[in-house]
């Protein structure tokens, strides 16, 4: 008996467990292997009995999984279970919940009466307020909607990529008629600010899709277009009950003209929002079907760009690999200056860099979405790795950003991220010890540093396994400290240069009375 076989004990069962801790199915493994060498790829039944103890892998096999997971050989045959505290596999929630507590302020009817109010008293809309809820529930539910992805599947059978004749004739073979108008862009107001505004495509019910002509030279743009009133169709009968799709405005849509859109909200506002959102969803499930989208994604190394060879907005990309990654821990902005969010998603729990809801007054310049946001000369696409300080937390994300026109010719933002840390843990490498060495590179030299050695060699192994580029990318250049609010800068100097301080609160004075207080007793 070989050395090989005799330490092969425990194999099995270790890259089992380090298969689904990543995420992965043995498809998808096998996959990742016919990337590295198509000639030695194991297939999956040869895995599968691999996991089950069936068979002992040969030399070069075993290489190519301490490839892909990035772990010595030795570590498959040292002859010992794997004792690794698996990464949790739920994503963090996106914002602590709160009890709701006394009970009866909280009741039913209270809050009937009350949110209107508040939104009134806060200047908040209706469609503002929907977005939030909206948001949180897609955070919560972890982005699955198992119920659209099913219905998407159902009209197009899992195809990928359509084309924008697919698209056309499944609109027919659903009884929708298209309708071709002319509209150029047009310059508006909203919300004291100059925007180009454009009408794209609008259902009117029961069955006509009305589209502008300019969408034949942007045919990304077309197909998700064509995508959302087919969801619509099929999801709801094309009952109308659903917005216009347009460029411009604070929430991405195109601005009221001279109405003027009331604080306060009504059912509608929330049936017209949530209507969106499905139509949205189901168009990115329709276009990239979770199966065939994941195996192109991981052929392309999550690079967005690759989305331009099937014809894919760079935005469904991003929002669709935040939901079809075996990896939970994604974060996506789609931003519009001067720092409105049109869309968010958050199942890593970031903090926003601004409300969408009212800008924040001291949003931090360090963000890699609200530095490209703020500056169109520079770069129009990068990748980030940064060190986010929030009270005692240190955290550390990578994103990659890019700045694009919507159709109107407006600049926005679009960036997708990760939260390295569950994968670094995952990675068995100490996070936490990682994440400090980078802050403490950039505090030295005032935010912003290149990333240790060390560090970047354990990031580099956790790209890898994650099958990232963008990850890579972003350790040949300084990494960040980031923090929510610029006023809780935990930089030596704030960024504006001004020495940081901080106010004195009523914490900080009743603290300070307490102290006294009880040294005199002492």
């Amino acid at each position: 008996m070989t050395l090989h076989a005799r330490n092969s004990h425990f194999l099995g069962t270790k890259l089992r467990a380090l298969r689904k801790r990543n995420g992965l199915t043995l498809e998808e493994l096998s996959a990742r292997c016919i990337q590295l060498d198509s000639q030695s790829a194991p297939s999956v039944s040869y895995l599968s009995m691999i996991e089950s103890g069936k068979r002992i892998p040969s030399e070069q096999v075993l290489g190519l999984l301490s490839s892909v997971f990035q772990r010595e050989a030795r570590w498959f045959l040292d002859g010992a279970p794997d004792s690794e505290v698996p990464a949790s596999p739920e994503a963090k929630a996106a914002a602590p919940g709160v009890p709701l507590e006394p009970a009866f302020l909280f009741s039913k009817e209270l809050l009937q009466a009350a949110i209107p109010e508040l939104l009134s008293q806060t200047g908040t809309t209706g469609r503002q307020f929907a977005h939030l809820l909206i948001r949180s529930h897609q955070e919560m539910s972890r982005n699955d909607f198992p119920d659209l992805e099913r219905a998407a599947e159902g009209v197009g059978d899992r195809a990928f990529p359509l084309s924008s004749e697919d698209l056309m004739r499944m609109c027919g073979h659903h009884g929708l008629e298209l309708c071709w108008f002319d509209r150029k862009p047009v310059l508006t107001r909203d919300n004291d600010r100059e925007l180009r505004s454009m009408v794209r495509s609008f259902f009117e019910p029961p069955r006509t899709v009305y589209l502008n002509r300019e969408l034949l030279l942007d045919v990304p743009r077309l197909k998700f277009d064509l995508a959302s009133h087919l969801g619509h169709k099929v999801l709801h009968d094309g009952d109308g009950l659903k917005s216009a799709h347009a460029t411009g405005g604070e929430m991405g849509g195109s601005p009221e003209g001279g109405e003027v859109i009331a604080a306060g909200m009504s059912a509608r506002d929330v049936l017209h929002a949530w209507r969106d959102f499905e139509c949205s969803f189901f168009a990115g499930a329709l276009l990239c079907p979770k199966i065939p989208f994941r195996r192109f994604l991981a052929r392309q190394s999550y690079r967005v760009e690759a989305g331009e060879s099937v014809q894919l907005t760079p935005a469904v990309v991003m929002r669709r690999m935040t939901n079809v990654s075996p990896y939970p821990y994604w974060h996506f902005f789609d931003a519009y200056p001067p720092g409105y969010l049109r869309a968010v998603y958050r199942g890593n729990g970031i903090p926003l860099p601004w409300g969408n809801m009212a800008q924040a007054t001291d949003p931090c310049p360090n963000w890699a979405v609200f530095r490209m946001l703020d500056d169109n000369r520079g770069s129009n696409r990068g990748s980030q790795i940064s060190v986010l300080r929030d009270g005692d937390r240190s955290l550390l994300y990578c994103c990659h950003t890019r700045r694009t026109r919507d159709m109107a010719g407006n600049w926005h933002v679009l960036s997708v991220g990760v939260d390295l840390v569950p994968a670094l843990r995952s990675h068995s490498d100490d996070a936490e010890a990682i994440v400090t060495s980078i802050a403490e590179a950039c505090l030295r030299r005032r935010g912003e540093g290149r990333i240790p050695e060390d560090a970047a060699r354990t990031i580099r192994g956790a790209a890898k396994v994650l099958n990232i580029a963008w990850i890579e990318d972003a350790l040949s250049i300084p990494a960040r400290i980031i923090c929510p609010r610029s006023t809780h800068c935990p930089r030596l100097s704030h960024c504006d240069g001004a020495a940081a301080s901080r106010a004195r609160e009523i914490t900080d004075v009743r603290k300070e009375i307490v102290s006294k207080a009880n040294r005199r007793s002492a």
